[in-house]
């Protein structure tokens, strides 16, 4: 077993070795602009055409036309977000939901400053969300809607073939945040009411530093970045040529058989909670009543602090998150939980488990058997700390 226990693949995972050697010739002696006419750049051009395959593949879209290479998930985000928006000047209204990752949440709260209305779409206490507020929220103002596939922080996965089809029977482009999807749930855009879907290679055992737009045709989206004719004038700049191939080569082996893998990945997901939950007194699963990615495991422990836990878990070499990755740092309770009114004795307390394919069980063992001391350890400490206030014991309030 390794020194260290990965546990936080919803914020990146390991790139797969395949990728890094379908990536290294073009770090390397392939080093040509795409964009050039002669036959060295042409066929580091063939390269970029392969990948665009690649991905259109994994997505189930029409044509690798409708794929539109970007540097992330986020700015994937904000393209389709940005783009569809000021593609629609005269309307002013923009729908998403309480609970997105910061790309989206970041972005609407933006748009409110710049005299966009935004509506929030709530979640019940299990994450999920009501689709009778959203089809309520539509309006002949409404320019766009975007809905995150499924929550980065507890997994949850949002019926988006439903919310889709609400929003489109109004005319409506709907956008759809998939960055944590790809190897848990099959995609499939060609057959869906989804205009614009956003995904991330590091999210699937690929690079950093490179993600996908899809766009149906169609769809009239304005460039976000200016000034070259790359991406067919929908992103200018040189392309990365070797994080695109190595982004293919990521798609390619993430379809390959996805029911084995969720099916491996959730076995090892409930084996951790069923352990914890028995030997973790008080423990709480976010959003454990709801469809989850196969993957994600979000556990919160009554009156203590997520960030105490993960000092400690990293003492055994075991690495998680309290949330997304793009808060950490944050003293903030996590805005996810939040909305879903999370009581506040476990609202500071939560752990996120994301595992990958690389994960094993022994690892799982492991964790288990450690994590309860932990628990025990930092209880015990809060008892202290709280002796004599009106919470009273773990237990008493």
């Amino acid at each position: 077993m390794s020194d260290v226990i990965y546990f936080d693949n919803n914020a990146t995972t390991r790139i797969a070795p395949q990728v890094y050697e379908a990536m290294a010739p073009y770090l390397t002696e392939l080093y040509g602009n795409p964009s050039s006419i002669h036959s060295f750049g042409s066929r580091v051009g063939r390269a970029l055409d392969r990948a665009r395959t690649q991905v259109a593949g994994l997505l189930g879209a029409e044509d690798e036309v409708e794929v539109l290479f970007t540097s992330c998930g986020s700015e994937g985000d904000n393209t389709a977000i940005r783009g569809i928006l000021e593609g629609a000047p005269d309307r002013r209204h923009f729908i998403t939901t309480a609970v997105e990752h910061p790309a989206v949440l970041g972005l609407g709260q933006h748009l409110e400053k710049r005299g966009y209305r935004v509506t929030w779409l709530g979640v019940d206490e299990n994450g999920m969300l009501d689709l009778e507020e959203l089809r309520d929220s539509l309006s002949d103002d409404t320019a766009l809607v975007s809905i995150m596939y499924a929550n980065n922080e507890t997994g949850v996965v949002f019926p988006v073939r439903e919310a889709g089809e609400i929003v489109k029977a109004r005319g409506i482009p709907f956008h759809v945040d998939a960055v944590q999807v790809p190897g848990k749930i099959e995609l499939d855009v060609k057959d869906s009411p989804i205009d614009l879907l956003t995904v991330s290679a590091h999210k699937f055992h690929g690079p950093k530093g490179v993600g996908a737009l899809y766009v149906r045709r169609g769809i009239t989206l304005r460039p976000f970045i200016v000034g070259g004719h790359q991406e067919r004038n929908r992103r200018a700049g040189t392309e990365n040529v070797a994080g695109i191939v190595g982004m293919g080569e990521a798609a390619e082996l993430t379809g390959k058989d996805i029911a084995a893998e969720r099916a491996q990945l959730s076995g090892m997901r409930d084996q951790l909670e069923s352990a914890l939950v028995a030997t973790c007194p008080g423990a709480r699963i976010n959003g454990g009543k709801s469809e989850r990615l196969p993957n994600t495991l979000n556990i919160a422990f009554e009156y203590l602090e997520g960030e105490s836990i993960l000092v400690l878990l990293d003492e055994f070499g075991i690495c998680a998150s309290t949330g997304s990755a793009c808060t950490a740092g944050s003293v903030e309770p996590s805005h996810v939980l939040r909305a879903m009114k999370v009581p506040p004795q476990w609202l500071q307390g939560a752990v996120r488990f994301s595992l990958s394919r690389y994960n094993t069980e022994a690892e799982i063992d492991f964790a288990a058997e450690k994590i309860p001391g932990i628990i025990r350890r930092l209880q015990g400490l809060s008892a202290l700390g709280r002796v004599g206030t009106k919470e009273g014991l773990p237990g008493q309030a």
